[in-house]
This record gives C-alpha cells, sequence and structure tokens, in this order.
C-alpha cells in the first residue's frame, strides 16, 4: 500500500502541540514531508525550544505514523524550535532560540568567568547571544564586559515600555548590578529576588538570539526553581572544580534539574580550574585542586563532560578588565573556553534528528 501525503497529515494531525493546544497540521507546524519508498522525512517545529521538549515531538511522530502507516516504515524526524515571525505565538521571549541556564552548586568556582567566555566567544562566531545576569546578590557581569557605568534605557513599543540591555562585544546584558550602587548589599528576601529577575525576562526588548546564557546565582534556590518556571530552558551546564566539596555540591546541581519537577535536560559538567601552570614552566601542570573530578562526576552521573579549563592568570586579569579572556587571540588563555563554545555548539544548536 502506497504511503500517501494525506495519510502522514491524518496521523500527524492527531498530534497537539502541548503550548498551543491545537494539533500540529492545524498550527502549520508541520514544515516538510518527504517520501523516499519505505521511508517518511518529516521536519516538524514546536513553540518550546527546550531539548526535551524537542524530544517528546519527535517520539510523538514516529509513533503516530507507524501506527497509522505500519511498524515496518522507517521514520526520520527534525523537530526545530518556532523561528522569525512565527515564534511569535510563544508568550515568553518568544525569538530566543534556544535558553541556557548555566549553574553551580556552590559559589567560587568560576559559573560567572565560564558564561562571560562562552557568551562573548558565541557571539565572536557570528551567533546573536543574549546573557542574563540572574545572579542577583552578586552580580558581575557588568565589570566582566567593561559595561560597570552603562545603564540600560528605555523604548516604547505597542504602548509598553520595555527595558533596553547593554550591548558589549556583540553580547545583549542585562544585570541587577546596571539597577544597583557597586557598594552597596542588595539584601532582598525570597520574592523580591525573583521578581527581579523576571523583569529581566519579561520586560526586556531582546529581539532575536540564538542564544540567551542565564548565569545563575550558587545553590539550588528560588532564582533557580522561578527560572524553570518563567522560561522555556533548553537546558542546564553546570560548572565545578575537581575537588570533593564542589563535586558535592555539583551533584546536587544536577539532582536539580533532573527532578521531576523540573526536568530540564543537563547538557553537561565543565570542569574549572583542572589544573595550574605556571608561565615560567609551560609544560608542567599542578593539580592543586585534585584531577579529573568533575569528569568523573560526569561519567558517573551520566550526563555530557564538556570540558575543562586551567587555572590560569590572565583569564582572572581578563575579567577584571572586562574583557573575557576568549577574545584574546591565539593565546593559551582562549583555548580552552573555545573548545567550550565547540562543545555547546555541537550539544545545543544542531537540529534534534530521529
Amino acid at each position: 500500500m502506497p504511503i500517501t501525503q494525506e495519510a502522514i497529515l491524518a496521523a500527524l494531525s492527531r498530534i497537539i502541540e502541548p503550548d498551543l493546544k491545537k494539533d500540529i497540521v492545524e498550527l502549520d507546524l508541520v514544515r516538510e514531508v518527504v517520501v523516499d519508498e519505505d521511508t517518511v522525512h518529516v521536519t516538524v517545529e514546536v513553540s518550546n525550544p527546550a531539548m526535551h521538549s524537542r524530544k517528546r515531538m519527535e517520539e510523538a511522530v514516529d509513533f503516530n505514523l507507524k501506527q497509522a502507516l505500519g511498524k515496518e516504515v522507517k521514520v526520520v524526524v527534525t523537530v526545530n524550535p518556532l523561528s522569525g515571525e512565527r515564534a511569535g505565538v510563544r508568550k515568553v521571549l518568544p525569538k530566543v532560540k534556544h535558553i541556557i541556564a548555566v549553574a553551580s552548586g556552590k559559589g567560587g568556582v568560576g559559573k560567572s568567568t565560564i558564561t562571560a567566555n562562552l557568551a562573548a566567544g558565541l557571539a565572536a562566531r557570528g551567533l546573536k547571544v543574549g546573557l542574563i545576569d540572574a545572579d542577583i546578590y552578586g552580580p558581575s557581569m557588568p565589570l566582566m564586559f567593561d559595561v560597570v557605568h552603562e545603564r540600560p534605557t528605555t523604548v516604547e513599543k505597542d504602548g509598553k515600555r520595555w527595558i533596553v540591555p547593554v550591548e558589549s562585544y556583540g553580547v545583549k546584558l542585562l544585570s541587577i548590578g546596571f539597577f544597583a550602587d557597586p557598594s552597596q548589599a542588595i539584601a532582598w528576601r525570597g520574592p523580591m529576588a525573583t521578581k527581579a529577575l523576571e523583569q529581566l525576562i519579561k520586560d526586556a526588548d531582546w529581539g532575536e538570539l540564538d542564544v540567551m546564557l542565564v548565569d545563575l546565582p550558587p545553590g539550588t534556590g528560588d532564582i533557580h526553581l522561578s527560572l524553570v518556571q518563567a522560561v522555556p530552558l533548553t537546558g542546564a551546564i553546570i560548572v565545578s572544580t575537581p575537588q570533593p566539596v564542589a563535586l558535592i555540591d555539583a551533584r546536587k546541581g544536577v539532582g536539580l534539574f533532573n527532578l521531576p519537577s523540573v526536568n530540564v535536560p543537563v547538557l553537561g559538567i565543565i570542569e574549572n580550574m583542572a589544573w595550574f601552570t605556571p608561565a615560567e614552566l609551560p609544560e608542567n601542570k599542578y593539580y592543586i585542586f585534585g584531577k579529573g573530578g568533575a569528569r568523573a562526576l560526569a561519567e558517573e552521573l551520566k550526563v555530557p563532560f564538556l570540558g575543562e579549563v586551567p587555572l590560569i592568570q590572565s583569564v582572572r586579569e581578563a575579567g577584571d578588565v572586562g574583557r573575557p579572556a576568549i577574545l584574546q587571540g591565539d593565546t593559551p588563555a582562549a583555548a580552552p573556553f573555545r573548545d567550550l563554545c565547540e562543545a555547546v555548539i555541537a550539544r545545543v544548536l544542531s537540529p534534534v534528528t530521529a
């Protein structure tokens, strides 16, 4: 029995887009159908760019087509997030393709340094990048991007005032640090902090972005849960150093995103301060905080290991002067961050295929 376009679309019309509450054929989310003998190639779109959402759609397409056409039919599915004007049907950050949270179980592991360099590196590759500094109590991105004295402006659109992010090195940036005196302690209770984060997300004119990175505060608290509830995360990256005391908290960070009530894919673990190489002994490696702890944790938890970054003085100096180390050219400080960017691109920006 020949496989017809009509039979394929009839089967796909049984799939309801979970956010938009209508079937994917009615919503015009079936972008391409190609039949090659006993193989059906289908490209569909989803409103939620999160990897787990795209995977669920892939499974639904595969199940419904095989149920209608026969289990012997081979189904190849490509699932993409809505883009361009079509993305407007998503209410929160409709023009942002991928939203990635960068988290750590404890402070002092260099999470903000990793986030800043990833953002600057992805922007240098021509991607449209946004960055939210959600570390409400210790915002550091204005310093790391040399915009401490900048202040976001506003613009009126459709009868509403929107915050315009500050831009530096091609990255659109918002931080609570722009709205508070650098010497002033931000002594807010949880509801105030989460409200501030919500404004940075929902009241800003972010425009079209390929990737938005969210630099979370240490721990597993209100801000983390509020972010998960507020935006459709593509996934989370966990940053840790190799020593056991940091790995204990990194494990908790992975556990948070794996909770059934959270259900956000962990895209991988990054090991920061993996070793120290003094400038006068470039061939030597000193494992000050232990060796390979984060890599071993990734293997144990069965999550990807995205890479390691050594402890290099110029990385710290670059952050202090507001120019991320990844922008230093062909240097030992820039190379590890370039590798991390490649790992993130491969993990996140490739379409989901069966």
